[in-house]
C-alpha cells in the first residue's frame, strides 16, 4: 500500500479524508496533528483515539508551539504586524507552521503522497499546496474535499454509511484557536455587515475591575509580566492571555483580500497579541530612531502581507527578519498598561535606552543641545531647495 500523510484535526473534513483515502483509494494513512497552541492534552488524546478508530496506520502529535513562536510569531512582534492595521495574522501564521511540519513528517515517512482537508474556497488550500510543492517536490497532493466538491451533508452521509461514530452536529460558529489568537466565523461574518454576538466569542467576559499590568521586554521579546519571569516567551504570552482574555480585549472583525482574489470577513479575539504588539510598539517609539521606525513600518507591512499569502519560504523573508532582529538590540524595558473591559491603554514605558531624555531637552519647553540661532540657520538651509523651486516657478 502507498503511504500518505494526512494533516488531521479530527473534524468532519479530515475524518472523511481518512475513510476515503484508506478504504476507497487503498492508501496506508498516517495522520499527523501539529499543535500551535490551540489544543489541550486531553483534546489531543481524544483526537488521537478518534484517528485510530477511523483506521489510520499511525498517528503523530507534533508539539510546535515553541518552534512556531521562534520561527514566525517572534517576527510578528518585532514588526508590530497587523494586517490592514487590524489583524495579528492569528490563523494564517499558524497554518504555515503546520504545513512545514506536515511536509517534514512526510519526508520522514518517505510517503508517496500528502493530503489535507481544505476546501476550494479559502486561503489554506494555497498555503498548504505551495509549501508542499516547495518542501516535498514530486510528492502527490490529494485534497478530497476540494477535488470532489463535497457538501457537508455528503460527507456526513458517507461517514454514517461507514459506521463512523462522531458528533456530526455543526457548531453555530467555526472556531480556530492558537497561540497568537482565535478566529471566529459565523453567519454574521458572511456578509459585509454584522457583528458577532457575545455568545459567539470563545472567551467569556468575567473581569470588570481595571487592572494595571507591567510588560517586560528584553531585546524585543516579552520575558516578564508583572515582575514574573518566564523560561520562554510562549509562557509569557499564555500568562498574559489568561489575565487579559476575561476582559474581552482584542475582539474585532478583519476584512481582507484572500489569496485567490475574493474579499472576506472573519472575527477574532487576541487579547495577549494585541496588548503585546501595542506595548512593544510603544517601547520602540521611545528607543529607536525616526528612520529605524520608518523602515521597520514599511518592511513590516510587506512581511505581514507576504506571510499571509503563504510565502514564508521566500528568502526575502529571512532578509527582513535579519533587519528586524538587528533593530531589537535596544528594545528592552518595561511597558505599563491599564486593562479594562473591552479595551486597554498604554500608560508609558521605562527603559535605560529611552531617547526621550530630559538631559537633552524637554519637548515644547526647552532644549539644551542647541540655541535658537542654530535653529534659525538650520531652518533656512533645510528649506533652501524648496525656496529655490518656488522662486524659479513663481507666477508672473
Amino acid at each position: 500500500m502507498k503511504k500518505i500523510v494526512l494533516g488531521f484535526s479530527g473534524g468532519l473534513d479530515t475524518s472523511y479524508c481518512v475513510k476515503y483515502l484508506s478504504e476507497d483509494k487503498g492508501y496506508e494513512v498516517h495522520s499527523v496533528i501539529v499543535n500551535t497552541g490551540g489544543f489541550s492534552t486531553e483534546e489531543l488524546n481524544k483526537i488521537e483515539a478518534h484517528a485510530y478508530a477511523l483506521g489510520v496506520k499511525s498517528h503523530t502529535t507534533i508539539d510546535a508551539v515553541q518552534s512556531y513562536y521562534n520561527s514566525i510569531v517572534k517576527y510578528l512582534v518585532y514588526g508590530n504586524v497587523l494586517k490592514n492595521n487590524t489583524y495579528p495574522l492569528s490563523v494564517s501564521a499558524e497554518r504555515l507552521s503546520q504545513a512545514l511540519h506536515i511536509a517534514e513528517h512526510a519526508k520522514k515517512l518517505k510517503a508517496e503522497a500528502v493530503a489535507h482537508g481544505s476546501t476550494g474556497a479559502g486561503n489554506d488550500q494555497v498555503r498548504f499546496d505551495m509549501i508542499f510543492h516547495i518542501m516535498i517536490p514530486g510528492t502527490g497532493i490529494i485534497t478530497p474535499i476540494r477535488d470532489l466538491k463535497l457538501s457537508r451533508e455528503e460527507e456526513i452521509a458517507y461517514l454514517k454509511a461507514k459506521g463512523v461514530q462522531m458528533n456530526f452536529e455543526k457548531a453555530v460558529y467555526s472556531i480556530n484557536k492558537g497561540l497568537w489568537g482565535t478566529s471566529v466565523g459565523g453567519k454574521e461574518t458572511l456578509s459585509s455587515k454584522g457583528m458577532l454576538p457575545e455568545e459567539a466569542w470563545p472567551t467569556r467576559v468575567t473581569a470588570s475591575e481595571p487592572r494595571d499590568v507591567k510588560l517586560s521586554f528584553t531585546k524585543g521579546e516579552l520575558t516578564g509580566v508583572d515582575g514574573k519571569g518566564f523560561a520562554h516567551p510562549v509562557e509569557a504570552i499564555q500568562y498574559l492571555q489568561s489575565i487579559a482574555g476575561p476582559y474581552g480585549i482584542g475582539r474585532d472583525i478583519h476584512v481582507g483580500d484572500t489569496i485567490i482574489g475574493i474579499k472576506g470577513r472573519v472575527g477574532f479575539e487576541a487579547a495577549a497579541p494585541m496588548i503585546i504588539i501595542k506595548g512593544h510598539h510603544a517601547l520602540e517609539k521611545h528607543v529607536l530612531t525616526k528612520w529605524q521606525l520608518n523602515w521597520k513600518d514599511q518592511l513590516a507591512q510587506f512581511y505581514g502581507n507576504w506571510l499571509h499569502e503563504g510565502q514564508i519560504l521566500d528568502p526575502v523573508m529571512r532578509d527582513i527578519e535579519a533587519f528586524f532582529e538587528r533593530s531589537q538590540q535596544n528594545v528592552t524595558g518595561d511597558v505599563f498598561v491599564q486593562i479594562m473591559p473591552y479595551r486597554f491603554q498604554i500608560i508609558g514605558i521605562e527603559s535605560s535606552y529611552d531617547l526621550m531624555n530630559s538631559k537633552f531637552g524637554k519637548y515644547g519647553e526647552m532644549n539644551t543641545g542647541f540655541t535658537g540661532e542654530d535653529v534659525r540657520g538650520f531652518s533656512k538651509i533645510f528649506g533652501n531647495q524648496v525656496s529655490i523651486y518656488h522662486l524659479v516657478n513663481k507666477q508672473p
